[in-house]
């Protein structure tokens, strides 16, 4: 297709809108899509409603499908870490993406980013992209040093790694050949199911595979195949030490929630003595058939049976990835996600309820809080009684407030685990390009600390204390792909810039949103000529776009000066070499000529009675270095001339002389060497505190009032009436918005004993109410990914131990203290702790609030 009729575009938008809907379905192939290109791609083909204004609008032209945003620097093949779907990247299929590659090319040296569709679960099924494919290590029995990084699907079988390595290492057709896991102090495991996924054989990112050949006298270098679970079986060396410091054989977030629940002594103890097998409810419709608790059980048994060094706790992940797919990778998952699976699919597994009641919940209505409470608990355990319950299971008070009758409603609701809220950060930082009205200055780059929720004109205020330009002469764009992207209005909401967002303000002389006087020109520099490659033509953008502020009353010859000014590097440099004007040749790709183009300029540009005139002029005077023509820009907070945008081309012999590389030509201020603060410290005390604080419903989740019969945006209060003996506490560390996302770094401080929450209890009949910590979940990294690791207190010798994927140290306290004061690095912070009450004795388990 041409570039783009009416028509054609609607048929791009029709066609790629269908496409988009396609059902995932096992072994097709989908196709990345950087999300700031084929946002301008929905802008050219008008495909939302608020885009149509510049549908078929050259200036918002898309280019070649560019995907470099996703890319690691200098990896054509590699895509960042934790790029999150609809925000960073979108998911086409493949007739989606031959489309656009037909319409539009792919950028040069670029290669397609393919990602298969796999099916994860068993009872579960569920579809999805594998954009991250699993990173392994290949290497030669007989020369392991030398190690071949390859990626794979987590769909490809054994028998295909094989013979990738094979080709890789020049293995001979006839050669026989086996495949080995290896894994920490040269321990190996033989891969002998060729038929297997990567998937089903457990491999994980950056596993280490070794390919070993047959000798000549048809012996095995490695001796004969071990039994399967033999790394399971290897002999603990140091039996001496207490029984669960064991290191996990796979690198895994999965294996965080496990070693701290291992360490809840009435939890561990129930599964050590069988006492679960009494109880096991294979025929709960909720449950998991029993089938995650046997396997946790069998992994207890092994982390507590004195026997093993390490553990591969493959079983209990395959499991756990049958009836959550989401948890069937190697990724790194939020832990406290896996934690509240995990604990509900033990609950559902040992409900001792056989057959679950149906109960009408009833309000308050005045009623005591005490009865309503025991009513509420009495309720719960009809229909909810297992060992999880007994240890884990507290109860809150919910108030809510009608704003317009005040009717008051009161519910008592079980808890399984706390998740806090932190308090926000209030302050964000953005790095900034500040353009000067001098064409000769550099742009220079600023680092500004600005509201977290704010907007554009704070962006400029804090700009203008540091460069000294007013705020008021500022006008804040995003630059993408040579082209002003977007420009933002004063009263935009900053959470609108993106993190990977490039910020130019650009500094005027006029206040240009009150100046009537003046009009602002958005310029944007393009080749002359169209350039062809697969079904489509283009003529692209390069260099550094600009904004110029112009008197409404300008002719024609002195705009072009006034952009050759600006262009002066290009001037300069054609001077330097002596260059001579010459003709400049028509453009056959254009039915409308530039002169008469420019002869309509609007608004008063170009008075009709000068236009002849100083055609003539500049005629007379010289040929132009490039020529020049309006086209649609779109809507601002300030007058942009016609709604238009100067769009100036060159020809080829030009273009090279254009500075290409002049947009990483920039100076950068001291703000750039700004060190983010300390970060907030607040006690988990504080946390709670917030967690009990009235707030007001948001307009997204109203409560219906069954006096107004209809939903309202109450007041809410939690408060806490009774806590289990095990209280498990999550920090809710990540926030999102429709923009951005953000992990919460604040360090928070809390006791390794008697932390003490009778404060909080608002049931007069709880008594003292003290815990000690047994266990803290740590996760390193920003949002989108990271990784965890845990402490733990042994719960034979006391002691503390750092559980880091696969290996296992000892911890002192000061240590985990330490560790959230100070923070082991910046990216740092605790997510979830496990407190267990300090005169808990873990035999007998009373399980009537009267007795918590």
């Amino acid at each position: 297709m041409a570039e783009g009729g009416a028509a054609d575009l609607d048929t791009q938008r029709g066609e790629v809108a269908a496409l988009l809907k396609t059902q995932l379905k096992k072994g097709d192939t989908w196709y990345l899509v950087d999300s700031h290109w084929f946002k301008q791609w929905k802008k050219y083909v008008g495909y939302d409603s608020w885009d149509k204004y510049q549908m078929g609008d050259q200036n918002v032209y898309p280019g070649p499908v560019d995907n470099s945003g996703l890319l690691r620097d200098g990896d054509v093949l590699a895509i960042k870490e934790h790029l999150i779907d609809e925000l960073d990247y979108i998911l086409v299929p493949t007739d989606g993406w031959n489309k656009l590659v037909s319409w539009y090319g792919l950028t040069e040296n670029q290669e397609p980013i393919a990602r298969k569709v796999v099916e994860q679960g068993m009872f579960v099924k569920h579809c999805k992209v594998e954009v991250y494919l699993t990173e392994l290590k290949l290497c030669e029995d007989s020369n392991m040093d030398n190690v071949i990084t390859r990626r794979f699907s987590k769909a490809d079988t054994i028998d295909m790694i094989e013979k990738e390595m094979r080709k890789l290492f020049s293995i001979p057709d006839e050669k026989e050949t086996r495949l080995w896991n290896r894994y920490m102090s040269n321990t190996f495991e033989p891969l002998n199911k060729p038929d297997s996924t990567i998937q089903d054989a457990g491999l994980y990112q950056g596993q280490v595979l070794v390919i070993e050949q047959k000798s000549e006298d048809g012996s095995w270098p490695r001796g004969s195949t071990a039994p399967n679970d033999s790394i399971r079986s290897s002999k603990c060396r140091f039996c001496e030490e207490p029984k669960s410091i064991l290191c996990w054989l796979l690198s895994s977030p999965a294996f965080a929630p496990p070693q701290c629940l291992s360490n809840i002594p009435p939890l561990t103890e129930y599964f050590l003595k069988d006492k679960f097998t009494e109880e096991l409810n294979e025929d709960n419709p909720l449950g998991m058939k029993g089938e995650i608790a046997r396997v946790y059980a069998e992994l207890i048994k092994q982390l507590w049976s004195g026997k093993f060094s390490y553990v591969t706790p493959r079983p209990f992940k395959t499991q756990v990835g049958r009836f959550a797919p989401q948890f069937s990778g190697y990724q790194q998952q939020d832990s406290h996600e896996l934690l509240a699976f995990l604990l509900d699919g033990l609950h559902e597994d040992l409900n001792r309820i056989r057959k679950k009641p149906y109960i009408q919940l009833k309000d308050a209505n005045g009623r005591p809080d005490k009865v309503v409470a025991e009513e509420a608990w009495e309720n719960h355990i009809k229909r909810n009684d297992s060992i999880i319950v007994d240890i884990f299971h507290g109860l809150f008070k919910s108030t809510l407030v009608c704003p317009v009758c005040a009717k008051v409603s009161v519910t008592f609701d079980p808890f399984c685990y706390l998740t806090l809220p932190l308090p926000m950060k209030k302050e964000r930082t953005l790095e900034v390009y500040l353009v000067r009205l001098d064409p000769l200055a550099k742009p220079t780059q600023y680092k500004l600390t600005v509201p977290k929720v704010g907007y554009i004109s704070d962006l400029c205020t804090s700009l203008s204390n540091l460069s000294g330009v007013p705020a008021e002469k500022m006008i804040v764009t995003d630059i993408y792909n040579h082209r002003f992207h977007r420009i933002f209005a004063t009263n935009e909401n900053l959470s609108s810039i993106m993190e990977r967002d490039d910020i130019y303000c650009l500094a005027f002389v006029y206040h240009v949103k009150i100046d009537t006087d003046h009009v602002v020109i958005p310029v944007h520099l393009r080749e002359k000529y169209k350039q062809s490659g697969y079904n489509h033509t283009s003529t692209p953008l390069f260099g550094q776009p600009f904004l110029l502020a112009v008197p409404r009353t300008l002719s024609e010859d002195k705009l072009y000066n006034m952009l050759l000014l600006r262009l002066w590097y290009i001037h300069l440099f054609l001077c330097l070499i002596g260059y001579q004007d010459q003709e400049l040749p028509s453009e056959n790709d254009n039915s409308q000529s530039e002169d008469s183009v420019d002869n309509e300029l609007e608004n008063g540009v170009v008075g009709p009675q000068n236009s002849t005139k100083d055609q003539q002029t500049a005629g007379h005077n010289r040929k132009r270095l490039f020529t020049f023509q309006f086209n649609n820009m779109g809507k601002t907070d300030f007058t942009l001339i016609k709604e238009d945008t100067r769009q100036i081309r060159f020809d080829e012999g030009h273009l090279r002389l254009s500075g290409r590389n002049r947009s990483k030509d920039v100076d950068k201020h001291e703000s750039m060497e700004y060190k983010p603060q300390k970060k907030a410290f607040f006690k988990l005390k504080d946390c709670i505190e917030l967690f009990t604080t009235k707030e007001k419903l948001g307009a997204e989740d109203p409560w219906y009032c069954p006096n107004c019969k209809q939903h309202q945006q109450a007041t809410k209060k939690l408060d806490l009436w009774c806590l289990p003996p095990v209280l498990v506490v999550h920090l809710k560390r990540f926030s999102y918005s429709r923009y951005m996302r953000d992990k919460l770094d604040s360090l928070v401080d809390f006791p390794l004993r008697d932390l003490d929450m009778s404060e909080f209890l608002i049931n007069p009949n709880a008594g003292p109410c003290r815990y000690d910590l047994i266990a803290v979940s740590n996760h390193y990294g920003g949002m989108g990914g990271g990784h965890y690791t845990a402490y733990a207190k042994n719960k034979d010798d006391g002691k503390w131990y750092n559980y880091d994927d696969s290996s296992v140290s000892p911890a002192n306290e000061d240590q985990i203290v330490v560790s959230v004061l100070i923070g082991k690095s910046q990216a740092t912070v605790h997510t979830g702790y496990i407190f267990i009450k300090g005169s808990f004795a873990g035999h007998k388990l009373e399980r009537f609030i009267s007795s918590k």
